[in-house]
């Protein structure tokens, strides 16, 4: 029987597979990337706590790019106290399938990517909502939202993925992404 991340990787590599991306790059050091390419990986988000955008490719034809994924790694940082951790990449394939299904051009709002202990602590302290050990404390997990698309329809494209955790937050409008087990839960 094989692994859970043998599972989770098949889910990804088929809803990848599902949901062809044929976006062309116009991004300086990427272009060489590309040349052939019939694989390519993009992702989309934009930040209100930040006001920062970001639209890059981050894999082409089976490679990861490291260039792309430090770009990324920064804008998921903990944006309270500007600290920066590596994202797990299957975090980042896991939005970008999910937003492949959901067949829409907007970015992801990104509320919530890297959490430092210290905020972790300070949003414990607040709310009886957010895990001990989250997975945001070690770059595997995302919180976020489409003006475009209700919770559910997030939820629901995230699931189809069948590579993580998906939780629903209706009430605070957002969809809580992790590269943990594949399980669910929320309204």
């Amino acid at each position: 029987m094989p692994d859970a991340s043998t599972i989770t990787r098949r889910s990804l590599l088929g809803a990848f597979a599902a949901t062809a991306i044929t976006a062309a790059p116009f991004f300086p050091g990427v272009t060489a990337y590309a040349r052939g390419s019939g694989d390519i990986r993009r992702v989309k988000f934009y930040s209100g706590r930040t006001g920062e955008n970001i639209n890059v490719i981050y894999w082409i034809d089976g490679k990861y790019i490291p260039e792309s994924l430090g770009e990324i790694n920064h804008f998921f940082r903990d944006w309270r106290n500007n600290q920066v951790h590596n994202i797990d990449a299957r975090t980042i394939d896991f939005l970008a399938a999910a937003h492949n299904i959901l067949r829409v051009s907007e970015p992801y709002m990104l509320l919530s990517g890297y959490r430092s202990p210290q905020t972790n602590a300070m949003l414990r302290a607040r709310s009886s909502g957010v895990a001990q050990n989250s997975l945001h404390l070690v770059g595997q997990a995302a919180d976020v939202r489409l003006r475009s698309r209700t919770v559910a329809q997030i939820a629901q494209a995230a699931q189809s993925c069948n590579a993580g955790g998906v939780g629903r937050y209706s009430g605070s409008n957002f969809v809580h992404f992790d590269c943990g087990a594949n399980r669910a839960w929320g309204r």
